[in-house]
């Protein structure tokens, strides 16, 4: 699973130059914010896939205890709160959206990866000498990005070409 970037590498390089030497601080935030907007739904898409991900298993075996949950807390929910959009019109200019691991219990922060790829292996409530195995509709990161990719990257580039044509 990667972050997903949008950038025009050439394009936004010389836009951004051009618009230092203008020195056009409205346009340049006005940019941002137009480009941020662009990747928006791309991060509301990728919310509500995780959220409805289905994560199933095989069941408990007849004779086998069963238990609460040792956390409390909502697995694909907090995922899903991890998941951040940032947009940079210096250095190497583009949007980003990314899962911030630093806002992920340090239990789960391979979690989006182990769910991306549909097979979640884990010990039973803790337990390292039991494991169980869980399954999960794969690629959920994957085809999300693949279904916004080309609508984000036109919103750019229809940005980008607002923002030269403000500048000549």
């Amino acid at each position: 699973m990667r972050d997903v970037r949008v950038i025009g590498t050439g394009q936004l390089i010389e836009l951004q130059r051009k618009l230092r030497a203008a020195g056009h601080e409205n346009i340049r935030s006005s940019m941002q914010r137009r480009i941020r907007r662009a990747a928006e739904p791309l991060q509301d898409g990728l919310q509500t896939a995780i959220r409805t991900t289905d994560i199933r298993s095989d069941g408990r075996k007849s004779g086998k205890r069963g238990g609460p949950s040792p956390t409390s807390r909502p697995l694909r929910a907090t995922i899903a709160e991890a998941i951040r959009i940032s947009v940079r019109t210096s250095g190497n200019p583009g949007a980003r959206v990314w899962i911030d691991k630093g806002r992920l219990p340090p239990d789960l922060r391979r979690m989006p990866t182990v769910i991306n790829e549909g097979r979640i292996r884990h010990p039973v409530f803790g337990n390292r000498k039991r494991w169980s195995t869980q399954w999960a509709t794969p690629l959920w990161w994957d085809r999300t990005v693949q279904q916004h990719q080309e609508r984000m990257r036109r919103e750019v580039e229809r940005v980008v070409d607002d923002v030269i044509r403000r500048l000549n």
